[in-house]
């Protein structure tokens, strides 16, 4: 059973930045996924529509994430 949990981001006045160093389009086109300047990673929801949404955000690399790449079954 796949559960779904919502994205919620809890910040200040501004949101976080996030400065797109690399990005990849998941083989189902559903997820995209970014690598910033920051250190961040991120995962958007791509809907049939092209509306892009927020899904997750993972923090914990201390330089940019400058190349992604998906990994083998």
């Amino acid at each position: 059973m796949k559960m779904s949990v919502p994205a919620v981001a809890v910040w200040g006045r501004a949101a976080p930045s996030h400065s797109i160093t690399a990005i990849m389009v998941t083989d189902d086109q559903h997820t995209i996924v970014t690598g910033s300047q920051e250190g961040q990673i991120c995962l958007w929801d791509l809907s049939s529509d092209l509306k892009i949404s927020s899904k997750e955000i993972l923090f914990g690399h201390t330089a940019s994430v400058t190349c992604l790449a998906k990994a083998r079954e």
